[in-house]
């Protein structure tokens, strides 16, 4: 392998090495939009939604960042943090558990790539609990109301941004690799 384990760290990775795609070479992109397996299907509604919880925190962030309402960012941005940390947190352990296992029985040649997605899935880990701990404590200043409640709230907004990139190249990356081994080797492992 040609890059070195920094380069394919979550947070410094632009893409996957090459020898990660070769399902994907087989089974393109443009090819997903018809025809796919069932479980394929709901692999890519989960991420769709992942995207969507970020984009919607995102503009919460925006709306606040703009007007400057705390109480309204308080009042929408806990319940959708909490839906967001529960959904991926859940959604992960069932990968890192059930199926990434399954899958490099199915195709060990993809093993790499999978242990890759489980190292994201444990950095990833990391920012859930750091949005846990900034947005309970957002939560607790704002029913205090602290008047660090501002900063507070300007803290979870970074990491909620700062999240994104990393957050949205796993999606992508790990559609890369799930979505054409489903299609191509199935899941009867």
């Amino acid at each position: 392998m040609s890059e070195t384990p920094d380069a394919l760290a979550l947070a410094a990775r632009a893409a996957l090495p090459a020898e990660f795609l070769y399902l994907r070479d087989a089974f393109p992109r443009d090819r997903w939009a018809s025809a796919l397996d069932e479980t394929a299907a709901f692999w890519l509604q989960m991420h769709a939604s992942f995207r969507g919880h970020q984009a919607h925190m995102d503009g919460l962030i925006a709306q606040w960042r703009a007007n400057g309402d705390s109480a309204a960012l308080h009042r929408q941005l806990i319940p959708a943090l909490q839906s967001f940390l529960q959904h991926l947190d859940g959604h992960h352990r069932i990968e890192s558990g059930q199926y990434f296992p399954m899958m490099r029985r199915i195709e060990p040649k993809i093993g790499a790539g999978i242990d890759l997605l489980d190292r994201d899935h444990d950095a990833i880990h990391e920012t859930l609990e750091a949005l846990f701990r900034d947005g309970l404590a957002f939560h607790q200043a704002m029913t205090a109301r602290a008047s660090d409640a501002a900063d507070k709230a300007d803290r979870l907004s970074d990491l909620i941004a700062g999240n994104a990139r990393p957050l949205l190249r796993h999606l992508e990356d790990e559609e890369d690799i799930v979505i054409p081994l489903i299609q191509l080797r199935g899941l009867h492992g």
